[in-house]
């Protein structure tokens, strides 16, 4: 029978975790600050932004919010961060992403301290992962690990297939596939034989940005199965970029979407801010 990972059981179990740990620092008189930094009023964001804040304040870590309009200039975003920077009250700084199209992402990123860093997106960030180093570790990659450990899937020695490459997941995922002692292949749209390869895979990341892509036909009898993607359908449901009906029976184990990594992400940039008050 195939185990359903289930996202939300684990996030609140980290949560509880991050908590105590909050309520002890608290005691001490150190209150972890995150500030959050949303421009413009897209939709999708705003919601992020919100379930961030309402972990914030369970886990009792304070937030800062500041809601800019869409007309913010780069200079305008770039000194504000560098107040936060500059801040001995922040503990980390994120910046809702994506940014208004005359806003340099890139810029941005580089602008935020690496001692903030939370996102782990900042070259110093990810440079720290690639030689393993200790460092921010972009979140959802990071959830995806936990979700793996605390459902008693074992990663050393399997052979991973991670699909896609981009910055915040797809590499990062592979880097900290490897540090788990996996044997690791990252796949992508130039693939050539692409079912050949992700067939292999005894742990099958997922990660195109394509809806319900991956069917059964692409996955290997009794493979972990991630699905990081999250798309509308035609009805407006929530769905992967796997097939989940058609891969959850071939599989043993696999996430569903909603419900699966989604929250973990907003777990671990909780892990990530309480990470900051610890170095």
């Amino acid at each position: 029978m195939t185990k359903l990972i289930d996202g939300k059981k684990i996030s609140a179990q980290i949560k509880e975790e991050l908590k105590t740990e909050v309520a002890g620092l608290r005691a001490e008189g150190i209150i972890p600050c995150l500030a959050v930094i949303l421009v413009g009023s897209d939709p999708a964001s705003a919601v992020y932004v919100r379930n961030k804040k309402r972990a914030c304040e369970y886990i009792g870590i304070e937030s800062l919010s500041y809601e800019l309009e869409a007309s913010t200039t780069e200079s305008e975003l770039l000194a504000l961060i560098e107040t936060l920077n500059q801040s001995a009250k922040v503990n980390g700084i994120l910046v809702q992403l994506p940014l208004p199209e005359h806003i340099e992402e890139d810029k941005v990123i580089q602008a935020i301290s690496p001692k903030k860093d939370v996102d782990g997106f900042h070259p110093v960030s990810v440079g720290n992962l690639c030689i393993g180093r200790e460092g921010f570790v972009s979140c959802t990659p990071a959830g995806v690990i936990q979700l793996l450990k605390r459902s008693g899937i074992e990663i050393e020695g399997k052979e991973c297939v991670v699909v896609g490459r981009s910055n915040i997941v797809g590499k990062p995922m592979s880097i900290l596939m490897l540090r788990e002692n996996a044997t690791v292949t990252m796949v992508h749209s130039k693939t050539v034989n692409l079912k050949e390869v992700t067939k292999r895979a005894d742990i099958l990341i997922v990660s195109m940005g394509k809806p319900k892509f991956i069917t059964g036909e692409y996955v290997k009898d009794g493979a972990v199965v991630i699905d990081v993607g999250i798309h509308r359908n035609e009805d407006n449901k929530l769905c992967g970029d796997v097939d989940f009906d058609d891969v959850a029976e071939k599989a043993s184990a696999i996430t569903p979407v909603p419900g699966g990594v989604g929250p973990m992400t907003i777990a671990m940039l909780m892990e990530n801010c309480v990470n900051a008050v610890r170095k």
